[in-house]
């Protein structure tokens, strides 16, 4: 349960009455989220989220991330809304911590995404991709391929505890990653961190992406690799291609991949696997148990990494054999 930050109905009360969202009827945590502290608030005007922003995020970073929502919806994406507070002000504090109001979007998350949702989460991640390139803020990716390796000497020293010889593996998938990572491919707006559980559905469509605080400047077709790994593996590990071409014909129905984001997608789903798993080995070791913190396991990304691993060319993942060969069929 991510609830870093524990508040009472005195301080929130307090907090709110900075707001014009009615007076609050009842408050709890929100199990789901790994980075920041959030609340479900229901209030006599409605519902509404309060996220309290934690240590690793930085406050100067967050205009970004709210402006970017605003955007994101004038432009028809269905995403949360900043709350403005009476001063003008998206962001306040609250508990020592930058926090700020969004509106509730309705919908939930699918445990057993099907092919059909995947297809409709690439035509969403499409749409956003679109939307996104008449935003004119920009922000760093912190956990791209030059942070991997900063990242992975935190955790390297114990790394094997997790399996024998991790070490070797994630040293070959580094420098193979340093040195093929993709530099010229089409960049923009991407949220980052899709996972099934920041994409809601609604009577069996889509209905709009949430937490959008990883999201960043970057190559685009990162975005779909990182979905990939997300989105189209079962439980047993095992790549689910039927899943895979839905979520790329969904995509490429919007914004099709140029040849060579295709020809990338071995490396960056590569990537996107390593980044997870980083980020995962990273809190597995250092987050104390009996936290309110569910730490997830760094061995199923270590298990899609070794898939990647064995990919040659992006028909693997799904695509028709003619667009990974630029006309040349199969």
């Amino acid at each position: 349960m991510a609830v870093y930050t524990d508040i009472n109905e005195v301080e929130l009360a307090a907090f709110l009455s900075n707001y014009n969202i009615g007076t609050l009827t009842s408050y709890k945590g929100i199990a789901e989220g790994v980075e920041n502290t959030n609340y479900l608030l229901h209030t006599t005007a409605g519902a509404f989220i309060l996220t309290l922003y934690e240590k690793r995020v930085n406050p100067q970073e967050l205009p970004f991330f709210l402006k970017l929502m605003q955007h994101l919806s004038a432009e028809g994406l269905e995403c949360p809304q900043p709350v403005v507070a009476g001063n003008g002000e998206m962001i306040g504090e609250l508990a020592g911590r930058p926090a700020a109001i969004v509106t509730f979007l309705e919908g939930m998350w699918l445990r057993k995404p099907a092919a059909e949702h995947c297809e409709a989460l690439g035509v969403g991640l499409a749409q956003m991709h679109l939307a996104g390139q008449s935003f004119t803020m920009e922000r760093k990716n912190g956990l791209t391929v030059d942070n991997w390796r900063p990242l992975w000497q935190q955790s390297l020293a114990h790394a094997d505890k997790i399996e024998p010889a991790l070490i070797d593996e994630v040293e070959a998938d580094l420098a193979y990653l340093e040195a093929s990572w993709p530099q010229d491919l089409p960049r923009g707006v991407i949220h980052a961190d899709l996972f099934p559980d920041n994409v809601f559905f609604l009577n069996g469509k889509l209905s709009g992406f949430i937490d959008f605080y990883f999201a960043c400047t970057d190559i685009l077709a990162y975005d779909v690799a990182v979905c990939l790994n997300a989105w189209c593996f079962e439980k047993d590990h095992s790549y689910n291609q039927t899943k895979g071409a839905a979520l790329l014909r969904g995509y490429n129905s919007v914004r099709p991949l140029s040849v060579a984001e295709t020809e990338a997608l071995p490396v960056l789903s590569r990537g996107a696997a390593l980044r997870f798993m980083l980020t995962r080995l990273y809190d597995w070791l250092t987050v104390p148990d009996g936290t309110f913190v569910v730490k997830k396991d760094p061995m199923e990304y270590v298990r899609k990494l070794r898939f990647h691993r064995q990919v040659e060319n992006a028909c693997e993942y799904g695509l028709p054999r003619l667009v990974v060969t630029s006309g040349e069929q199969a």
